[in-house]
């Protein structure tokens, strides 16, 4: 099998068994193109349109827009791992998903977005099901922080902490 492998999903589902067995021999590879529709999801952090999913983050996403575009490069070149939604025919960035990790057992979900012309078809169901099911974290215990879409997330496992989980907030520098 090559470095790169393509897929396509048949289903909507992304929990449906054959794209479970398709993606079982992938999950220690890196680079894996998810065919959905008329986007590509892609997990090569080269591919990123560093440009677009910085203008979306500091102009449109409340969680984010207190961060510089220093912050931004830092964050993306530390990420674990890095989803993209592009679209097929033009290679245009359609959607964002990044992760932070230990490599081994923990990861936290981060800066997940559709772009307002690609939302309303999946992408974004499928930018988290890449993410989180189909690579090398698929065994991992996620985290995430949302103000608006838990019953996205909860579809994929996601619930709310019990009572062994502490966090301290974020301070001002």
């Amino acid at each position: 099998m090559s470095s790169r492998a393509k897929l396509t999903s048949s289903s909507r589902d992304p929990r449906d068994s054959l794209v479970r067995q398709g993606f079982r021999a992938l999950r220690s590879m890196r680079g894996v193109i998810f065919s959905y529709g008329a986007y590509e999801l892609d997990d090569e952090a080269n591919r990123v349109d560093r440009d677009s999913v910085w203008e979306f983050l500091s102009t449109q996403a409340y969680w984010s827009r207190f961060r510089t575009r220093a912050d931004f490069e830092k964050q993306l070149a530390s990420a674990w791992r890095v989803v993209g939604a592009y679209e097929t025919a033009t290679g245009r960035q359609a959607g964002f998903a990044r992760a932070v990790s230990d490599g081994v057992a923990f990861a936290y979900l981060a800066d997940v977005f559709v772009m307002p012309e690609a939302r309303g078809m999946g992408l974004g169901k499928e930018l988290v099901a890449t993410m989180i099911d189909r690579g090398p974290g698929a065994g991992f215990r996620w985290t995430l922080h949302t103000a608006d879409a838990h019953g996205l997330y909860r579809k994929y496992g996601f619930a709310d902490p019990d009572e062994t989980y502490l966090e301290r907030p974020r301070r001002p520098h």
